[in-house]
């Protein structure tokens, strides 16, 4: 995968959000068809009960690197990253109830399906970077209108 490291914005700059919604740490790879993350479950981490973060947070994780992905190339196109919205997964499994604080995790993301309308389907995968252990593995689908406030207001009317 390229570009080189040092071509990849910060995620601050990629993802439509602010802190502290911003869940993953940085972009260590993207091309025109893929993005690899990663972040760190801190004892700070938004969602962290207990000892660590819920498995269903895993779902965040994957959007958050599908938005990073669109965020990149909306840059590199002269633009910036815009809203778009999880429309759900299919077969999200997790092998784990939890990610615990301490755990380093890599999220990857690999287009299947844009459709001109914004319409987007991607296969995603989280993986336990200590042990390379796939975690968790689901289907998202993802909408991201070339106008999102047009549909924010119309939820809202």
């Amino acid at each position: 995968m390229n570009p080189a490291l040092q071509d990849i914005p910060p995620i601050e700059q990629l993802l439509p959000h602010a802190a502290p919604m911003i869940l993953i740490d940085r972009v260590v790879a993207v091309s025109h068809d893929q993005l690899q993350a990663e972040l760190e479950i801190r004892h700070d981490s938004l969602f962290r009960q207990g000892s660590g973060v819920g498995a269903w947070v895993g779902i965040e994780y994957m959007a958050q690197s599908i938005a990073a992905w669109a965020g990149y190339h909306e840059l590199r196109q002269g633009g910036r990253a815009k809203i778009g919205f999880l429309l759900g997964s299919r077969r999200y499994h997790c092998a784990v109830p939890e990610f615990a604080t301490g755990m380093r995790l890599g999220v990857s993301v690999q287009l299947l399906l844009q459709a001109e309308n914004g319409l987007g389907s991607f296969e995603c995968r989280i993986t336990d970077l200590a042990t390379q252990q796939e975690l968790a593995q689901a289907t998202v689908s993802v909408f991201q209108p070339r106008d999102a406030t047009h549909y924010l207001q119309e939820g809202m009317a």
